[in-house]
């Protein structure tokens, strides 16, 4: 029963990220920057559930602007800021991101399959999102929260896929990373010192075959991680709690 329940949980995350329109952009760039020109927070830019689809919307301000359910895929928002925003259920997958503000955001239900976040800033913001082969390379990804709110605890069981992911160079300093899919990952350089591996409800992230090499674990939270198959070569474990028996004594320099 609890396999079952698991399976529709992400039957219907993946309803939800695939729900969006296949028309054409129902905007142009200039259409959005006079909604933005005109909105504040009390009366934000109206993008909910629009079709933004291959638009070049780089370096734009978003933070006035409302985006719940808005299609962008593929679209260039390269440097823009997306501050605190409420990005759930929108769908991003091969989106360009690259240096762009998404601290503090909230990023659930959402495809962002091999979107380009390099350099992104998504420190402090709550994700459970499709990443997989998404390249994540020097992000800032501090204290993000890679889980849904447990008080619900049907879409706690979800969790974040970054399988393939490129992660290398990034900050993960703080992550909760205990329902992370990173499965053949890259994490080459990154700095988890202070990640949160563990999860009560399942297996902790799980780094089977991912590239780990150099990788900062110092006093992180190991417990119930898996590290199957992972390359440690350089990795660092220094004051790691619950070191899984996977890991060497060898490797953990």
């Amino acid at each position: 029963m609890h396999g079952l329940r698991k399976a529709n949980i992400w039957l219907a995350f993946y309803l939800i990220v695939g729900a969006n329109s296949i028309q054409a952009a129902e905007l142009t760039r200039t259409q959005v920057e006079q909604l933005l020109a005109k909105a504040d927070k009390q009366h934000p830019a109206d993008l909910r559930r629009k079709d933004l689809t291959d638009l070049d919307l780089s370096n734009l301000d978003f933070r006035n602007a409302d985006l719940w359910g808005a299609d962008l895929r593929r679209s260039n928002l390269n440097n823009s800021n997306l501050q605190g925003l409420t990005l759930d259920v929108t769908v991003m997958t091969r989106i360009k991101l690259s240096g762009a503000n998404l601290a503090n955001t909230s990023i659930f239900g959402v495809s962002l399959m091999h979107a380009d976040l390099s350099n992104a800033d998504m420190s402090g913001s709550r994700v459970v999102a499709i990443m997989d082969g998404a390249n994540l390379s020097n992000a800032n990804l501090s204290n993000v929260q890679w889980a849904a709110d447990m008080k619900n605890q049907s879409m706690g069981l979800m969790r974040a896929s970054l399988k393939g992911a490129n992660l290398s160079g990034a900050n993960l300093h703080n992550a909760q990373l205990g329902r992370a899919m990173l499965k053949h990952a890259k994490l080459v350089n990154a700095n988890l010192q202070n990640a949160d591996m563990y999860s009560a409800e399942m297996d902790g992230a799980d780094m089977t075959g991912a590239d780990l090499t150099n990788a900062n674990f110092s006093e992180a939270k190991l417990h119930d991680a898996i590290f199957a198959g992972a390359i440690l070569q350089g990795a660092r474990f220094d004051g790691a709690k619950n070191l899984p028996d996977s890991v060497k004594p060898a490797s953990a320099q």
